[in-house]
């Protein structure tokens, strides 16, 4: 069966690339990915956190897309978030190091990040929140296509998800839900579960002031979504019909669902993952 996925021997079959990334047919990002997602691939937990000497070129990006998000993030993210990121101070000039991110958040809400060559088995990933651990890649998207990647890269695992793990609402939110994880029985209820996370804090909105603004990390770290959210579907806060609505990972989401208060989301959500 096609995966869509291939790699070249260089690359090493560990670390694939989808076909459809901007920097599928450029060898030296290829290798470069590889060589960073390694980094990931060696790290064993508790030990201190390598880090990766970026380039000149990375940094830039990083900053390119540092600066950009936040400009959107005053006008579409909501207050708690805004905080946070303020908290966790995120520099805009550099690719920030896991370990130096990993110290703020320890102080500031108990999270600590640990890298990964990729993406992980769905229990694995979710189980680590459980234990204050978020599982985190370290390479950066294709210097082609600044504001958009079809797979989790540094800037959507710190930009979007560690500026909410700096606020302790949100962190405990996340604990929840990776004890709610544990307690999936079935790969059907892993589903139910994956999609409650999908709608929320991967894509969760909130109206605050009588604006429409997001929490969701997916929707955070992501220039093309934050300029449609507001076009969407708004779909009053549902965790049953969250559990039963399939998503689409490579287009604009079409339906979000929407809490009257960041209240009521941390006490609905945090609600279903407590009784999952």
């Amino acid at each position: 069966m096609s995966t869509g996925v291939e790699s070249t021997a260089a690359e090493g079959a560990a670390y694939p690339l989808p076909t459809d990334h901007p920097g599928f047919h450029d060898e030296a990002y290829r290798a470069r990915r590889a060589a960073i997602a390694a980094v990931g691939a060696t790290y064993e937990r508790g030990a201190p956190i390598p880090d990766v000497e970026y380039t000149a070129e990375e940094h830039a990006l990083w900053g390119l897309v540092a600066r950009e998000l936040r400009a959107k993030h005053e006008w579409y993210a909501c207050r708690e978030y805004l905080a946070a990121s303020d908290r966790l101070a995120l520099p805009r000039d550099r690719v920030p190091q896991l370990a130096h991110v990993t110290g703020r958040l320890e102080w500031l809400t108990g999270f600590r990040l640990e890298p990964v060559p990729g993406l992980v088995p769905t229990r694995q990933f979710y189980g680590a929140l459980a234990d204050s651990r978020f599982l985190s890649t370290q390479y950066i998207r294709h210097h082609s296509v600044p504001f958009y990647t079809p797979e989790p890269d540094v800037v959507h695992e710190l930009v979007g998800h560690a500026n909410m793990l700096a606020s302790p609402i949100f962190a405990e939110l996340y604990r929840a839900a990776g004890r709610a994880s544990l307690r999936a029985a079935t790969n059907e209820a892993l589903d139910r579960f994956s999609r409650v996370f999908w709608f929320t804090l991967e894509f969760g909105v909130v109206w605050e002031g009588g604006e429409l603004r997001t929490y969701g990390a997916g929707l955070l770290s992501s220039f093309g979504e934050l300029e449609v959210f507001r076009r969407a579907e708004i779909r009053p806060l549902d965790v049953e019909q969250m559990a039963s609505l399939d998503y689409d990972i490579t287009r604009y989401q079409p339906v979000l669902f929407a809490g009257r208060s960041l209240g009521e989301v941390v006490d609905v959500v945090g609600q279903f993952f407590e009784r999952f």
